[in-house]
């Protein structure tokens, strides 16, 4: 996929603060600088943080991975991401948490196979992407309303869940709330 002016910023970033700490020489900081700028794919991005920063602190992830598994503990999959026309999540006595707020889409539908069983998963979808769930749930539930239909050629990612003894929710981001502090003359 191609490289948007905020991935590249994102990266920039991370090679500013590398070298800072004296990660990188003012060489090396210079090098990846204009590879950065004459970047044309998240991969070629991807690849000047490798060694800079964990798996979990990259600017961008691009893993290939299809499946998400969180067995009898957490997973999660959020941030910068690029997100395959499938995906499987396994939920086993576990929570997970997939993000799709800063994800990037790759097709305009995005099947997921969820199962879960006696765990949790936790959908994060941003508004003006469709969730539809089908599917067979057997002492499960399924919480949270999904936004409906945004339009022709609107996201839409399809769940087709089996849910044993679990819980499958699907909710768009908390949105932060600002108090005003009144002042009194």
């Amino acid at each position: 996929m191609r490289a948007s002016d905020a991935d590249r910023d994102r990266v920039l970033a991370l090679l500013a603060e590398a070298m800072s700490d004296g990660r990188l020489t003012a060489e090396e900081h210079a090098e990846r600088v204009q590879r950065a700028f004459s970047a044309r794919t998240l991969g070629e991005l991807a690849a000047l943080t490798t060694d800079l920063a964990l798996p979990s602190a990259q600017p961008l992830r691009l893993d290939g991975s299809r499946v998400i598994a969180g067995i009898f503990g957490p997973a999660r999959r959020d941030g910068r991401w690029v997100v395959p026309e499938n995906l499987t999540v396994t939920a086993m006595f576990g929570d997970v948490e997939v993000d799709f707020t800063q994800a990037i889409l790759q097709t305009s539908r995005v099947q997921l196979y969820a199962t879960v069983f006696g765990g949790r998963l936790r959908l994060i979808v941003p508004d003006g992407v469709s969730v539809i769930v089908s599917g067979h749930m057997v002492l499960g539930r399924k919480r949270g309303s999904t936004p409906p239909p945004a339009g022709p050629g609107a996201p839409v990612i399809e769940v087709k869940a089996l849910v044993l003894g679990g819980e499958l929710t699907v909710r768009t981001p908390r949105k932060t709330r600002r108090f005003r502090l009144l002042r009194r003359n």
